[in-house]
């Protein structure tokens, strides 16, 4: 059974950091892409970074931020996150697939989610 499966989101200060962690089951994360994206109430779920076994990209309000990895060995994928902003409070989900169809929001799996709330 395939899964992704996201923690480590959490209530944190502006300024502070996170570390969300992406969990796969049931495939092999070296195999696709992976892709973290966000939705904030009232808007549209937004890509926030992806990573392939060659290259990374990055939304323009997070780059510098926030930064995208993988482990192999352990199957999981990481979003660091610095300098949280309140603007980044959202739910943010990861995904797996193919590098260019993540930029548009098209994935073949997708994990449940996990609340990110930055207070000012």
């Amino acid at each position: 059974q395939v899964q992704l499966e996201e923690s480590g989101g959490g209530l944190v200060q502006a300024g502070g950091s996170l570390r969300l962690s992406c969990a796969a089951s049931g495939f092999i994360v070296r195999d696709k892409a992976a892709g973290w994206y966000r939705q904030a109430p009232g808007k549209l779920r937004e890509l926030v970074a992806r990573i392939s076994n060659s290259d990374t990209d990055y939304a323009d309000s997070v780059k510098g931020r926030f930064t995208i990895s993988r482990d192999n060995a352990k199957n999981t994928v990481y979003l660091q996150m610095n300098s949280l902003r309140p603007e980044d409070t959202a739910v943010y989900y990861c995904a797996a697939g193919a590098f260019p169809a993540l930029r548009v929001g098209v994935a073949d799996y997708w994990g449940q989610g996990t609340q990110v709330t930055v207070s000012s």
